[in-house]
């Protein structure tokens, strides 16, 4: 409060010293130009040139709020248009996670439209056009995509890979994934999309030559990278055996399944699970004596239930043989069913009815399994227990698909 006294005083000392100059110095200003001619004293010219100033402070002050009313007022300002923007950019990602394809294109594409940098929003609306079935504009989004940004044709391709295959076109996808994979092919996406197209389309030959470079690249952990590499040489020698044959299971296919299995490197032909896949082919193209070799030597060098599993479906040069070969397995692997099933089917091949109930009983005594009841099924009914024999067939039934028992049977109309 007394500093504002203070500030009062003041300003009349200044006022009437002020005033006193004014009155003992009135001073003179004239301008003339041509007929033009302004006198007044320096006091009244110099007040004159404090009012125009303030004018001229006052008129740029509300041309300023003019505009800035204008811009929230006018629909068309850049303020209004950058708000729009980003409302279609915040409905548009709405709209695409909620699945609302019509208005996540219309939003998304309009901002495309509007934005510096619209790759994310033409991916983004490209994708609903495809969801609702709208293929050529949905290519033609990433094509305008392209045209604002070059440099992204990488990441434009590899959504136009995963596009068409969402509408079922793999062919298309090939092409793109294998496009990229010449422009780019150490890129990891690349890559691992491509392997995945492979295994989808069942191209074993094309994913195996891809294989070293998954490794070197490091696409896929090391366990799921070699598991991988198993599935695709053994899908490789089912596929070149009946490309072989031309679809026939004959020896037609034999040549092109050795040329298969040539082609593994030694420490692969001693994979038991290329193993199985190779002498199962061999089995089913008629070369049961080889398979039964086959079978036989690897299982010497490493035992696996599933190769000892398969022995019992080949038949090799002797009968006799084959089954004392596989009860000298049973002694370091007496509770194997899988094995146990196998010596009950070569007793069956050999006539020996009482060892091979034996054999299959004992089997089912450590597993329930639909191929050892079906065996047991069959043997008891020549056996002549045909009660025995339904009740085996029908529980191998229900093994093979627990669901279909307990599914409820159609209720039998009456009359």
């Amino acid at each position: 409060m007394k500093r504002g006294y203070a500030i009062v005083f003041v300003l009349i000392i200044v006022a009437a010293l002020a005033g006193l100059v004014i009155s003992r110095h009135a001073g003179y200003v004239l301008i003339a130009y041509d007929t033009f001619r302004y006198e007044s004293s320096l006091w009244a010219t110099l007040a004159l040139m404090v009012v125009v100033v303030l004018l001229v402070w006052l008129v740029r002050g509300l041309i300023r709020l003019l505009t800035a009313s204008g811009g929230v007022v006018n629909p068309w300002s850049r303020r209004n248009r950058s708000r729009r923007v980003q409302v279609a950019i915040e409905e548009g990602q709405l709209d695409l996670a909620e699945g609302r394809w019509a208005n996540a294109q219309r939003h998304l594409q309009r901002a495309a439209e509007a934005e510096r940098h619209p790759l994310l929003y033409y991916l983004g609306a490209a994708r609903a056009a495809n969801e609702q079935g709208r293929y050529e504009e949905s290519d033609n989004l990433l094509e305008r995509a392209l045209e604002r940004q070059p440099h992204a044709e990488l990441a434009i391709a590899l959504n136009h890979a995963q596009l068409q295959l969402d509408r079922g076109d793999s062919d298309g996808a090939r092409v793109t994934l294998q496009t990229m994979h010449e422009r780019h092919p150490h890129n990891p996406q690349v890559l691992r999309q491509l392997q995945r197209l492979y295994r989808q389309r069942g191209e074993w030959p094309e994913l195996i030559r891809l294989m070293p470079e998954l490794r070197k690249d490091k696409v896929l952990p090391a366990l799921e990278l070699a598991e991988l590499e198993k599935r695709a040489w053994g899908e490789n020698l089912s596929l070149a055996a009946y490309q072989g044959a031309e679809g026939d299971a004959g020896p037609a296919g034999l040549p092109a399944l050795e040329t298969a299995w040539q082609q593994l490197t030694s420490a692969q032909r001693q994979e038991p699970t290329l193993i199985l896949a190779y002498a199962e082919q061999l089995r089913r193209h008629g070369a049961e004596v080889q398979a039964e070799e086959v079978l036989r030597n690897a299982i010497k060098r490493d035992y696996r239930s599933p190769l000892a599993r398969l022995y019992g479906l080949v038949r090799g040069s002797d009968p006799g043989k084959q089954l004392q070969t596989a009860e000298g397995w049973l002694k370091q692997h007496p509770d194997d069913p899988g094995l146990l099933l196998t010596l009950g089917r070569l007793c069956l091949q050999s006539s020996l009815w009482g060892k091979a109930r034996d054999y299959l009983e004992g089997s089912l005594r450590l597993q329930r399994n639909p191929e050892a009841c079906a065996e047991l099924a069959r043997l008891l009914a020549r056996l002549g227990e045909t009660d025995r024999s339904n009740q085996l067939f029908q529980e191998g039934l229900g093994l093979l698909d627990e669901r279909l028992l307990a599914r409820p049977l159609p209720t039998l109309a009456r009359a």
